[in-house]
């Protein structure tokens, strides 16, 4: 007779697999917050520093994860690179709002904490 045998059961295998699909996503977002908090502890670590700068460039790094034939909503991150009066190249991770606000070879002072901007005045 057709049917499921019954040592390949639906609902054994779905209790087989289930506790493990959900091991996997706790461990992602603990991993993941793990990280995000490891870098917020050494940004208030370091001191805030203010200098006169300019904005070198702005860029994004855009991840696509594509399964099959579709390409899936992809995380964005946005950087800006600013070069300082001593010559050196900073750049800072910023989120996307802020990001949109600045304009390439804008002169200011900047100040900022580890890869953190936390100002920069026109």
């Amino acid at each position: 007779m057709f049917g499921f045998d019954t040592d390949l059961d639906a609902f054994k295998i779905i209790a087989f697999v289930f506790p493990i699909l959900f091991i996997f996503v706790f461990a992602s977002i603990f991993l993941t917050l793990l990280k995000v908090l490891k870098q917020w502890n050494y940004n208030n670590k370091q001191p805030k520093i203010t200098v006169p700068a300019t904005l070198l460039t702005k860029s994004t790094k855009v991840i696509q994860h594509k399964r099959n034939q579709y390409i899936m909503p992809s995380p964005t991150s946005y950087s800006l690179t600013f070069e300082v009066e001593s010559g050196e190249s900073i750049e800072l991770s910023v989120d996307g709002l802020t990001y949109g606000k600045f304009i390439e070879n804008e002169t200011g002072i900047l100040t900022y904490q580890g890869n953190k901007l936390i100002h920069f005045e026109r």
